[in-house]
């Protein structure tokens, strides 16, 4: 979250960069009377405590003096000032809630480098790498070829869960697992450390990430054993939560983390492409690189996190562009944010021309998202470095990306690698783990 502080000294400036995002934050102009009355009490408390010792030790020597009445009145006195104090303790408690609150529900500021903007229109274009496929015949979407050779099964995935869940089969089961090994296999190497974390996480936990309170409504929750454990959206959650509330040597940073799992997501999703085939499932599983790092470093990190996503994309030899994110379009916890897209024939138009299929249009679909939360979350899950042992506490600065959505990158190489005879070419980088050259 934001400091709370730091909004109330430069509140004009950060309400109008906020509403780059698009909404309404003008409620943070409440902050300042909230922070006042805050004070106010803890001034108030302060001064009947220092009364109260003081009277104490008026009553000591009045009852020495034998004036028994003038200590009562003193002893009622105190009395009162207890009660008082409980009384503000309780209003400032309430006041310091309420500001916490109004925190948890604001983003994170955009940095000053991001296009401005409504949406997603207004996102902006850095990188493109790799030309989009031509094909000789017109090519098939990934859950076409998936029905044609048999290797996807959403009937009986519906039947046994529900809408939007696959059963992989055969070779595209092994085709994703050999993905997912490749990422990591190719992350471990560039220095992270492999991290197999836990699928359920508690409130706190996807509180200190950003999911709540804001996307409760897209999360699997339960509680049928007790407890209140929600399905991770993705392994974001459990990595960033691994210092949770802790304190890191300067000398440890930066810290890099890949994790391979399951993610779980409720979200409703748009209609038409989206919810065909294996580009927005409720399950699907994704390589989540995360990084804690030094506030001066943040930014640099970025580029780096993000060109290793971009490393599996050229490995794999698939089309993708890198596109930064404008403000109405950034993640709530994000000050900023690269999105891989890669190019899938699914999603253009193709023509025939000269016996070659060429595309006519030029749409990309996210692959992965890398963004600098900046000290967003580690405010909310209090998670600090010293410099050396005698400096003070800072905020570390998180960053995580997609490194990369494997489902996603299992429907790119289908349809990017198709033959005409509805064969599949395994791309040369991951025939070792596949241990042939053609899915038939």
């Amino acid at each position: 979250m934001l400091d709370y502080k730091y909004v109330i000294d430069h509140l004009d400036e950060v309400i109008t960069r906020l509403e780059t995002r698009t909404g309404d934050y003008s409620y943070l102009k409440e902050l300042p009377s909230l922070d006042e009355e805050r004070r106010n009490c803890i001034v108030k408390v302060e001064a009947l405590k220092a009364e109260r010792n003081t009277q104490s030790k008026n009553i000591g020597k009045l009852k020495a003096q034998h004036k028994d009445e003038e200590a009562k009145a003193l002893m009622d006195k105190i009395s009162f000032d207890k009660e008082e104090i409980a009384r503000l303790d309780k209003v400032r408690a309430d006041v310091e809630e309420k500001i916490h609150q109004i925190m948890l529900k604001t983003p994170n500021i955009p940095d000053n480098s991001l296009p401005i903007g409504p949406d997603e229109s207004a996102n902006r274009a850095e990188k493109y790498w790799g030309e989009p496929t031509v094909f000789s015949f017109k090519p098939l979407s990934h859950w076409e070829l998936g029905q044609k050779t048999g290797y996807f099964d959403v009937e009986r995935a519906a039947k046994v869960t529900a809408s939007r869940f696959t059963f992989y089969l055969g070779a595209f089961a092994k085709l994703e697992r050999a993905l997912a090994c490749l990422m990591l296999d190719t992350h471990t190497e560039a220095g992270y450390t492999e991290v197999l974390p836990p699928f359920l996480v508690n409130t706190d936990s996807l509180t200190g990430s950003g999911q709540l309170p804001k996307f409760a409504d897209q999360a699997y929750m339960s509680e049928n054993t007790g407890d209140q454990l929600w399905l991770i959206p993705t392994a974001e959650v459990p990595v960033t939560n691994y210092y949770r509330d802790e304190i890191l040597s300067a000398s440890d940073l930066p810290k890099w983390f890949c994790a391979y799992s399951s993610c779980f997501r409720a979200e409703a999703g748009a209609a038409g492409r989206d919810t065909r085939g294996i580009i927005r499932q409720h399950q699907f599983q994704k390589v989540e690189l995360v990084k804690y790092c030094l506030p001066e470093n943040s930014f640099n990190e970025l580029e780096t996190l993000t060109e290793e996503a971009e490393k599996i994309l050229e490995l794999l030899k698939l089309p993708y562009r890198r596109v930064c994110l404008s403000t109405g379009d950034l993640g709530f916890g994000a000050a900023k944010t690269y999105d891989l897209e890669v190019w899938l024939p699914s999603y253009n138009e193709y023509e025939e021309k000269d016996g070659k299929w060429v595309p006519s249009t030029s749409v990309y679909k996210e692959i992965s998202s890398c963004s600098n939360d900046t000290d967003y979350q580690a405010r909310r899950m209090n998670i600090r470095f010293k410099r050396d042992k005698d400096s003070k506490t800072e905020f570390v600065h998180m960053l995580n990306g997609s490194g990369l959505a494997v489902g996603r990158t299992t429907a790119a190489v289908i349809e990017n690698y198709q033959n005409a005879d509805g064969t599949i070419t395994v791309p040369e980088v991951l025939r070792k783990y596949i241990g042939t050259d053609i899915i038939k």
